[in-house]
């Protein structure tokens, strides 16, 4: 796996992924992971998502995601759409839904 360095609006991120957008992706689902419930997560309420969220600074997203293998604010870096990431992110989370749904 590469090493990627993804920043879009406040948020800036170096991560390992197999390429470039499913780098974007995890960025996409970690943020949207702030204000929906993705998971079963009875650990925090929703309340409390709330608070830690303010305590650790929201993570928003611009229009785009840049995606570099060498650095952040780089004029070579990929330039992907949020809004298709995001629904492609929405297609991911509905399928492993209906995964989990079958396995019950």
């Amino acid at each position: 796996m590469a090493k990627y360095y993804v920043q879009s609006g406040n948020v800036r991120v170096v991560l390992e992924a197999d390429d470039a957008e499913k780098a974007a992706l995890w960025v996409v689902h970690k943020t949207m992971q702030q204000v929906i419930p993705v998971y079963e997560d009875d650990e925090l309420s929703p309340e409390e998502k709330s608070e830690v969220s303010l305590l650790q600074g929201l993570m928003v997203l611009g229009n785009t995601i840049q995606v570099s293998e060498q650095g952040f604010d780089r004029l070579d870096a990929l330039e992907l759409d949020t809004f298709e990431l995001m629904v492609h992110w929405n297609q991911l989370m509905i399928a492993l839904d209906r995964l989990a749904a079958v396995l019950e």
